[in-house]
C-alpha cells in the first residue's frame, strides 16, 4: 500500500461499476485531479455478481435516457478490444401473460415512442421465434426492443477504470476509508488507512456500503443491503440450436432470462425479500472482510421463482445448475438511484442502484460528472435526487419497510393512484382521526396521510364518470361529488401537508429576490406566485411566497417538494449565515375554503372585512376565525374564491370544527386531493415534477408572465432567458382536449401529428365540470397554433385531441376574485 497524495480535487469512495463511470466521465470531461479509493479491488463490492442485463426503458423520460447512453457507450467501448466490456446487444423481450400485462405493455410502447426508443409489439410466436426455447403457454402478447442487451459487469469496469487511469486518475485498490471530515457544513478531507486526502468533492459510491461511509459524515443515506438471487445453468444447447438469444421477462412468473454462452442465467424477484446485514436497530452491519464475497444459497426462497421458470422455459425443469449466485445489492426505499450532493456541501452520492446498475452505470457516471464539475445536473434527476428523502427516512426501520415493500412487488402492475401500505400512518395532520371518522379514503406522499376522497361522498348516479380503463382504476364518484360542490357551494380541505418555510434576517429580501423570477419584496401582506430557476434558466422550484414583514417570508410549496425546495434554498443562501431558512411544515395547519359560498362560510366565523377592497386577491392578513387566531392567505389552488388558513397546530382541530359546521347550512362538502387535481387541470395550473420542472422554462411552460426581466440585480437564470427570448421558445406547454371524455392520459404518452411524435403528454385526468378529458403536452412553438388537431396514443389506440386554449374553466378568473356571492355551474 502506497501512500496517497496529501489533496485531490474529487475523491471517488468505491471501485465498482458507479464509481469508475464516474471517474471516468471526470476525465472524458477534463477533470484528471481525481482520485479512486476501494477498500479491496475494484469490482469486489455488488458488481462482481451482476447479471449484467440491460434494459432501457424506464418510466420516465431522464431515466430512459440516462439508460439509452449507457447503450451508446457500451457499443462505443466494444469497438475497441482493449475496452470491450463484453456488450452483447442482443434485444430484449418483456411478455404478458394477462390481459392487465398486456395492457401494461402497450402503454409501455406509448412510452418509448415519446423517449425515442424502437419498442414494439410482438406476437407469441414472435417471441418464441426469437427466443425458441420458450413456451408461449399462456402468453397473450409481448414487446421486443432490438437494442437492449447484456455484458460482462466486471468487464465493464476494468473498461471503464481503463479510461479514467488514460484520463489521469489515480485509482487506489486495498485502501480503506476510516473517515470523513466535515468543518462548518463543508466537506474537507477523507481519512484512509493510507493517508489524509484533502478534497473539495467527495463521492460516495460505496454501493452497498453507502450508508456505512455517510455515517462518518453524519450523513444519512437510505440504502439497504437485500440478498438477489440468480442461477446460471451448464451448456446444454448444441450447435444446432446455438442461436443468439435476446434476454426475456416474464413479470407475471417474476423471472427473467439471458444467455450464457450454452446455457442460461436466470432470476428474478423473491416475494419473500432478506434484509442482510442489519443489526437489531436495522441498521447496515456489513463485515470488514466481505469483499468479493457471496451470501450463501437459499434455495427454498428461491423455489417459486425456480418452479416459474420451468413453466415459460421447459428446459429449466431438467437442466443441471451449474450455480446459485446470492449477492448483497444496495436497494432504495422506491427502487430508484441515489444520486446527488447532500446536506454536507460538496459530498455527493451514488449508490443505491437496485440491482439495475450495470444498465444505469454509463448514465449515472455522464450526469454525476456534469453535477460535480457544474454544481447543478444539465437535466431533470430529481426521481433520483437524494434529497427526495425526507427526514421521515432518518428512520431505519421506516426505510426498511418501504424498501421491502417495494422489492416484493418490483414486478406488480402499478395503476395510477396506487397507494403503498408499508410504515403508515407516519405523519398525521392533526384532524386524522377526524377524518377517519368521517370516511376518508387516505393517499400518502412524502411519509404524509392525506385525504383522497370520502366514501360517504360516493354517489352512485356518477359512475357515469368513471374513465374506461386503467384511468378508472382506483377512482371513485366521491371525487366528482366533492369537484362539483366546490365550483357550486364550497369545498373544505385539509392541507396542512404543504410543505413551509420561514426565511428570516438581513438581506433576506434582497437574497430571495434573486432566486426568484417574480418581484416577491412588495410589502408585508402581499403574496406572489414565483419559481426558482437554475443557471439554464429550468424551473426548480414553484411555489407562492407571502412576506411578512421587511426581511420576513413565508414559503409554501408542494407535500412532495419540501426536501428538493429547501435544499434549494438552504444551498443558494448558504453564504448568507444571517438569513435562517426554518422548515415550520410540522408546526401550522393549513384548510383550504374554497367555492362561491367561501366568504359567507368564513364571515360568519369572523369580524375581519372579507371584501376585495380590504381583503383582495393575493394577500395575507393575521385575524380571528372563531377562537382560532390565523393567518389567511387568499389564494386558491382550484379556480375559486377562497382562502387557505394557517394557524398553530395546537388549534387545528378547533378551527376544523368551526369551518365544518359553519359550512353545512351553505352546502359545503369536505374533500381531498384527487378533488383538487381535477379542479386544477381545468383551470390550467401547472404543477413542478410534470407539467414543468428543471428542465422546462417558464417561456415553454406558460409562465412568462411571472418573469420581471427588468428586475434590479436581475435573478438566477435571467441570461438563459433572455437568450431564449430572443429566439423564442422551440416548444411550448398546450392544453388538450381529447375526442373521446372516456379516454384519460396517464402521463408519457406521446402526441403525433400526421405520422410524425412531436411531444408528450406531461398530466391529465377529467374535468368535471367541463365534462372533457383534458392533457398537457409539450409541443413545437410551430405545431403549438389553437384549433391544431392531434393524436395521443392510449394503450395501443390513437385518440384525437385538440389544441385549446386554456383554462377551460372560468377564463377570465371572475370567480377568484368576486366580491359578492356568485350562483355556482
Amino acid at each position: 500500500m502506497s501512500a496517497l497524495p496529501t489533496a485531490a480535487r474529487v475523491v471517488i469512495i468505491g471501485g465498482g461499476v458507479g464509481g469508475t463511470s464516474i471517474a471516468y466521465h471526470l476525465a472524458e470531461m477534463g477533470c484528471s485531479d481525481v482520485i479512486l479509493l476501494d477498500r479491496n479491488e475494484l469490482t469486489n463490492g455488488s458488481t462482481f455478481h451482476s447479471a449484467g442485463l440491460v434494459g432501457q426503458l424506464r418510466s420516465t423520460v431522464t431515466l430512459t435516457k440516462m439508460m439509452m447512453y449507457s447503450v451508446e457507450l457500451y457499443r462505443s467501448l466494444s469497438a475497441d478490444e482493449d475496452t470491450d466490456p463484453g456488450w452483447v446487444e442482443s434485444g430484449g423481450i418483456r411478455l404478458a401473460c394477462t390481459a392487465e400485462r398486456l395492457e401494461e405493455l402497450r402503454r409501455q410502447v406509448g412510452w418509448a415512442r415519446s423517449f425515442g426508443l424502437p419498442l414494439e409489439e410482438i406476437s407469441p410466436r414472435e417471441a418464441q421465434e426469437l427466443f425458441p426455447l420458450m413456451s408461449t403457454d399462456g402468453v397473450l402478447g409481448a414487446t421486443f426492443l432490438p437494442t437492449d442487451g447484456y455484458l460482462d459487469p466486471s468487464q465493464l469496469t476494468y473498461s471503464l477504470a481503463k479510461g479514467a487511469r488514460s484520463g489521469g486518475v489515480l485509482i487506489a485498490t486495498n485502501t480503506r476509508v476510516t473517515g470523513i471530515e466535515v468543518d462548518d457544513g463543508k466537506v474537507r478531507a477523507v481519512v484512509t488507512d493510507a493517508g489524509r486526502v484533502e478534497a473539495d468533492i467527495v463521492v460516495n459510491a460505496a454501493g452497498m456500503y453507502a450508508a456505512e461511509i455517510g455515517r462518518m459524515a453524519g450523513v444519512r443515506i437510505p440504502v439497504v443491503p437485500f440478498s438477489h438471487q440468480y442461477l446460471v445453468t451448464s451448456g446444454f444447447r448444441t450447435e444446432d440450436d446455438l442461436v443468439s438469444l435476446p434476454t426475456l421477462r416474464d413479470p407475471d412468473l417474476l423471472v427473467y432470462f439471458r444467455q450464457d454462452v450454452r446455457g442460461l442465467v436466470m432470476g428474478g424477484y423473491e416475494r419473500d425479500s432478506r434484509a442482510v446485514f442489519l443489526n437489531s436497530d436495522n441498521v447496515d452491519m456489513i463485515p470488514g472482510d466481505f469483499n468479493g464475497r457471496l451470501l450463501d444459497e437459499d434455495w427454498e426462497r428461491f423455489e417459486e421463482i425456480a418452479a416459474n421458470s420451468g413453466r415459460r422455459v421447459p428446459a429449466m425443469r431438467e437442466v443441471p445448475i451449474r450455480k446459485l449466485i446470492n449477492g448483497p445489492e444496495g436497494f432504495t426505499p422506491d427502487n430508484e438511484f441515489c444520486l446527488g450532493e447532500t446536506e454536507v456541501r460538496g459530498l455527493y452520492v451514488a449508490a443505491g442502484f437496485c440491482a439495475h446498475g450495470i444498465a444505469g452505470a454509463g448514465g449515472i457516471g455522464k450526469v454525476m460528472a456534469e453535477w460535480i464539475l457544474e454544481g447543478e445536473p444539465r437535466m431533470d434527476l430529481w426521481e433520483m435526487d437524494i434529497r427526495r428523502f425526507g427526514r421521515h427516512y432518518q428512520s431505519p426501520s421506516y426505510t426498511l419497510a418501504r424498501t421491502r415493500e417495494n422489492y416484493e412487488t418490483y414486478y406488480d402492475i402499478r395503476y395510477p393512484n396506487h397507494e403503498r401500505e408499508a410504515g403508515r400512518p407516519l405523519r398525521r395532520s392533526v384532524i386524522y382521526d377526524w377524518h377517519r371518522s368521517h370516511g376518508a379514503f387516505f393517499g400518502e406522499k412524502s411519509g404524509w396521510e392525506r385525504v383522497n376522497y370520502y366514501e360517504s361522498n360516493v354517489d352512485p348516479t356518477l359512475e357515469k364518470f368513471r374513465p374506461r380503463g386503467w384511468a378508472g382504476q382506483n377512482w371513485s364518484s366521491a371525487i366528482v361529488t366533492e369537484h362539483i360542490a366546490t365550483r357550486t357551494f364550497a369545498g373544505l380541505y385539509d392541507e396542512s401537508s404543504f410543505s413551509k418555510f420561514e426565511i428570516v434576517g438581513p438581506n433576506a429580501a434582497k437574497a430571495l429576490e434573486y432566486l426568484c423570477d417574480n418581484r416577491i419584496a412588495r410589502g408585508p401582506g402581499k403574496i406572489t406566485y414565483t419559481q426558482m430557476l437554475n443557471h439554464r434558466g429550468g424551473i426548480e422550484a414553484d411555489f407562492t411566497v407571502t412576506q411578512r414583514g421587511e426581511d420576513s417570508f413565508l414559503i409554501v410549496t408542494g407535500t412532495a417538494f419540501g426536501a428538493h425546495d429547501g435544499a434549494w434554498i438552504r444551498r443558494n443562501l448558504s453564504q448568507n449565515g444571517d438569513i435562517q431558512v426554518r422548515d415550520v411544515t410540522g408546526a401550522y395547519s393549513c384548510f383550504g375554503l374554497w367555492g362561491p359560498a367561501a366568504r359567507d362560510i368564513l364571515s360568519g366565523l369572523t369580524s375581519q372585512d372579507l371584501s376585495n377592497a380590504q381583503f383582495p386577491y393575493m394577500t395575507a392578513k393575521e385575524f380571528t376565525v372563531g377562537d382560532v387566531p390565523v393567518l389567511g392567505l387568499r389564494v386558491t389552488f382550484v379556480g375559486e374564491l377562497g382562502w387557505e388558513l394557517y394557524c398553530s397546530t395546537e388549534y387545528g382541530a378547533r378551527l376544523w370544527e368551526s369551518l365544518y359546521e359553519a359550512g353545512r347550512p351553505h352546502g359545503m362538502v369536505v374533500g381531498g386531493y384527487r378533488a383538487i387535481d381535477s379542479l386544477r387541470l381545468e383551470k390550467g395550473y401547472r404543477v413542478w415534477g410534470s407539467d414543468v420542472t428543471s428542465d422546462d422554462t417558464p417561456l415553454e411552460g406558460g409562465l412568462e408572465f411571472c418573469i420581471r426581466w427588468d428586475k434590479e440585480g436581475g435573478f438566477l437564470g435571467r441570461n438563459a432567458l433572455i437568450s431564449e427570448r430572443e429566439n423564442g421558445p422551440s416548444r411550448r406547454l398546450c392544453c388538450l382536449v381529447l375526442s373521446d371524455s372516456k379516454a384519460v392520459v396517464l402521463g408519457n404518452e406521446p402526441v403525433r401529428i400526421g405520422e410524425e411524435v412531436v411531444g408528450r403528454v406531461t398530466s391529465g385526468g377529467v374535468g368535471y365540470s367541463v365534462n372533457q378529458s383534458i392533457a398537457f403536452a409539450y409541443l413545437p412553438a410551430d405545431k403549438a397554433a389553437l384549433g391544431m388537431l392531434v393524436e395521443v396514443y392510449l394503450f395501443g389506440d390513437w385518440t384525437v385531441a385538440e389544441v385549446v386554449d386554456a383554462p377551460l374553466f372560468d377564463p377570465k378568473s371572475e370567480r377568484i376574485r368576486a366580491d359578492s356571492s356568485i350562483k355556482g355551474s
